[in-house]
């Protein structure tokens, strides 16, 4: 909703409605939001701890990004994912796999699991399991199993790996990663596509601060922050917000002409504030 009134809003103003499905994807200067983690009102990347790691990850493709909204979760955190992957990426340790038979499934995310389709990839690959076997194998672990189910499990996937010439320390760690991991994590199609969305948002913040932040604040209470969070960050952004006025206001907030200001338009804030 957000997106789709700011998009709106840009329209009224300029005579032009963005194509958001045909943004490029590598502008630079979205990533250096994202670096500094400026990212108040984004899409899934705007969590305190999204903008603690943002800094450190420093994400610069839009593949990153995919990553970005899949690494902080309960799974990648469960399955100690987080910090290996980071230390790999800032080249504080080598890159290296349980198996060299995980090598073409890791190798896009040094060597760790961040998604769930390699969870079933892992499965296949180390224990043999066929595709529905693998799936069947994520989701009982993404759901609460008793100890003896649970331990069937491990058992099925151990004479598999064993059966593959897997030694059973690796295939043991391969295990508990894959049961720490399974509990929350992102598949990749849907991270892909929650990076889309972010992606666009942090365009409409960067090009259209005006009309994002009208729309964003129309449409409180939502993400994590208060709408004085909101407006003060909005003024960061150089955008002029004006009071309520009860001769002027509607309910909504609403932007209006500002002449002599390269912007053009200043925010007000609707009675509702």
């Amino acid at each position: 909703d957000v997106v789709s009134e700011a998009n709106a809003l840009i329209a009224a103003c300029t005579g032009h409605e963005p194509d958001l499905e045909a943004l490029p994807l590598d502008d630079p200067a979205l990533y250096r939001m994202l670096a500094e983690g400026d990212t108040i009102g984004c899409f899934q990347v705007e969590s305190r701890a999204q903008a603690q790691m943002l800094p450190r990850l420093k994400p610069k493709r839009f593949e990153d990004i995919t990553i970005q909204v899949s690494i902080v979760r309960p799974g990648p955190i469960q399955g100690g994912m987080i910090h290996p992957y980071l230390r790999r990426r800032q080249g504080k340790e080598p890159v290296t796999y349980l198996h060299p038979l995980l090598e073409p499934i890791l190798a896009e995310t040094l060597g760790v699991i961040i998604f769930q389709e390699q969870v079933i990839r892992v499965a296949m690959a180390l224990a043999g399991f066929s595709p529905g076997e693998a799936d069947l194998l994520r989701r009982a672990m993404s759901r609460n199993r008793s100890a003896a189910a649970m331990a069937e499990l491990r058992e099925r996937f151990l004479r598999g790996a064993a059966h593959n010439g897997v030694e059973p320390a690796i295939a043991e760690e391969a295990f508990r990663q894959l049961q720490g991991f399974a509990t929350y994590g992102f598949c990749k199609s849907h991270a892909a596509a929650f990076a889309l969305v972010a992606y666009q948002t942090l365009w409409l913040k960067s090009y259209y601060p005006a009309e994002f932040f009208c729309a964003l604040l129309n449409h409180q209470p939502m993400g994590l922050y208060s709408p004085e969070v909101v407006v003060g960050d909005a003024q960061r952004h150089g955008v002029k917000v004006l009071r309520p006025d009860v001769n002027i206001s509607r309910a909504e907030c609403i932007l209006e002409p500002q002449p002599n200001d390269v912007r053009g338009v200043r925010l007000r804030l609707g009675l509702r504030y």
